[in-house]
């Protein structure tokens, strides 16, 4: 009896650059389509499994499996590593693989480098938080970056490739040398009147009106909810930046429940000391169905746990691509032994 061989490819990181670059909105609408397909149940999103090794305390490497209906249709799983000491030696913190399998036989079809894309689903995220998050009110025009690595750069490029204008835009971290080459960068795509290294968190804080958490925070670091009395904006994309007291004296939107309140995430922390989840105030999917009241006298802080659907509808959006215009890889012979009887 004949029998179809599936065909497994692998796409590299240039050629994941190659079809995203540029095509910022593109990419915030297809993640836009991605939560309201999670939203409407049509998804399958496990807990993320971490693996923590007693050597390297500050290191792990996560499972994300997933499976996402309506348009895409695909299966997989996201393998992330996260290795804070890479930094040190010039290397990004995070490297990543995602294995696309098919949703009608089980099996893989393509194999991406996908710190790229991780970085772009984590960024696109964001923009489309901040975008609605602000519907019928005022764009800041001040943010601040806490935190300058490799997701702190995709966020400002999604957000002024989608729109945002900023008059200043305000750096801070811990490392001196990270902060001043992170405003060099922004300096240099000429996006903002000003550019400022703040002096102290507390500054970085109350300078802006939007300000992004992006750091490699394993605990909270800020408890001063007073710095917050400006009612900014908040995206809290390193999830344990936060005290417990200031996530409960704002408004809080999640991009799942379930999934950031564990980990001991800053909302999970604020739930073992209030004793209830009632601080939440909504996912991202019930803001996009304008579902969720904002109200304007407290901060709004928006909280992503990350959720592998994302990383299948960007992961399937770069694999076609990439097939129509030949740039992935086929292994030939990559699977072999296919009749199930000799």
């Amino acid at each position: 009896m004949s029998h179809h061989t599936p065909q497994f490819s692998v796409i590299s990181g240039a050629t994941v650059h190659q079809v995203l670059a540029g095509r910022e909105q593109e990419i915030v609408d297809l993640v836009a389509r991605a939560y309201t397909a999670h939203g409407e149940q049509q998804s399958v999103n496990p807990p993320s499994y971490f693996l923590r090794f007693p050597d390297k305390p500050d290191a792990r490497i996560i499972a994300l499996p997933a499976s996402l209906g309506a348009e895409f249709s695909v299966d997989g799983i996201k393998w992330i590593s996260s290795f804070p000491a890479n930094i040190a030696s010039g290397m990004p913190r995070a490297s990543a693989v995602l294995i696309l399998n098919d949703h009608e036989t089980g099996y893989p079809f393509a194999c991406l480098e996908s710190s790229i894309i991780s970085a772009t689903r984590t960024a696109a995220s964001a923009a489309l938080a901040a975008d609605r998050l602000h519907v019928g009110r005022p764009r800041p025009r001040r943010i601040t970056f806490f935190g300058t690595g490799l997701i702190a750069r995709y966020i400002h490029r999604y957000l002024t490739s989608t729109g945002w204008d900023f008059d200043t835009v305000g750096v801070y971290d811990h490392s001196p040398e990270y902060a001043t080459r992170f405003a060099s960068y922004v300096t240099g795509t000429g996006t903002a009147d000003t550019v400022r290294i703040m002096p102290d968190a507390e500054t970085a804080v109350r300078a802006c009106d939007l300000v992004v958490f992006a750091t490699t925070a394993g605990e909270p670091h800020v408890h001063d909810a007073a710095w917050f009395d400006h009612s900014p904006t908040v995206l809290h994309i390193s999830l344990r930046d936060l005290a417990p007291e200031i996530i409960l004296g704002s408004t809080n939107i999640v991009d799942d429940v379930e999934h950031c309140l564990k980990a001991r995430t800053s909302p999970h922390l604020a739930e073992l000391a209030s004793g209830n989840r009632s601080f939440i105030d909504g996912t991202l999917h019930e803001v996009l169905e304008e579902k969720v009241e904002l109200p304007t006298d407290r901060p709004v802080v928006f909280s992503p746990f990350g959720l592998g659907v994302l990383d299948l509808a960007v992961g399937a959006h770069v694999y076609a691509e990439a097939t129509r215009r030949d740039l992935a890889t086929p292994v030939e012979g990559f699977f072999h032994d296919m009749s199930r009887y000799a």
